[in-house]
């Protein structure tokens, strides 16, 4: 079942994270994410949150579909990402989860780290993916396609394969230094022992009719 975790950041704009919301089977929203997604015009499965920022005609609306945590030491994003494990829900695709603040932003990439051990997460912006590895990886690609990486651990050491500029054995000691690489052909290899680097692929550019 093909599952979409709607946060209540940017609402996307990109074809490719609205067709994956199009496509979506369950959509379970973060709060007043659902005010956003009614909007567009679907309707949530799953209303995950302290429910602060939802409308009190929505909260009676859905009122057989929330379900209210006030754990105040995680944000609404976690709390979903749980309420879907508890769920038995093994994969989903995060949604809405940057924009508007960039604290909550970058937050909400880091906290991917975390997601990790728990479900199978990616994370669709408006202009790319996010993923996180835990081991050595091969990540399919194309020729010009734009990547950068990042690592909470700044012990972590990484060499690589098939990128425009190499890493060899380099640690990413701070966000900036993995970014803005490039890959050279249809897929690219990270090699690193431990820990979790956190992979963005930009989507390929569209042209005006909306092919690549």
């Amino acid at each position: 079942m093909k599952t979409i975790l709607l946060a209540d950041g940017s609402f996307p704009v990109n074809p490719v994270p609205l067709s994956h919301l199009a496509e979506a089977e369950m959509i379970v929203c973060c709060d007043g994410a659902a005010e956003k997604l009614e909007r567009y015009g679907r309707i949530p499965d799953a209303i995950v949150g302290d429910l602060d920022s939802i409308s009190d005609s929505l909260k009676e609306k859905y009122s057989d579909r929330l379900f209210p945590d006030d754990d105040q030491d995680t944000n609404d994003l976690t709390k979903a990402v749980k309420w879907c494990v508890a769920n038995e829900i093994t994969e989903v695709v995060i949604i809405g989860a940057t924009g508007i603040r960039e604290d909550h932003t970058l937050g909400n990439i880091s906290l991917l780290a975390d997601y990790s051990s728990m479900i199978n997460a990616i994370m669709l912006t408006d202009t790319g993916s996010f993923r996180v590895y835990d081991r050595s990886v091969i990540i399919a690609s194309h020729p010009g396609q734009q990547v950068s990486l990042f690592s909470i651990d700044n012990k972590l050491k990484i060499t690589s394969t098939g990128l425009r500029y190499p890493l060899n054995n380099l640690a990413l000691g701070s966000w900036w230094r993995g970014t803005l690489n490039e890959a050279v052909g249809e897929s690219f290899s990270l090699s690193f022992s431990d820990g979790q680097v956190i992979v963005f692929l930009k989507y390929p550019e569209l042209s005006r009719d909306g092919a690549e």
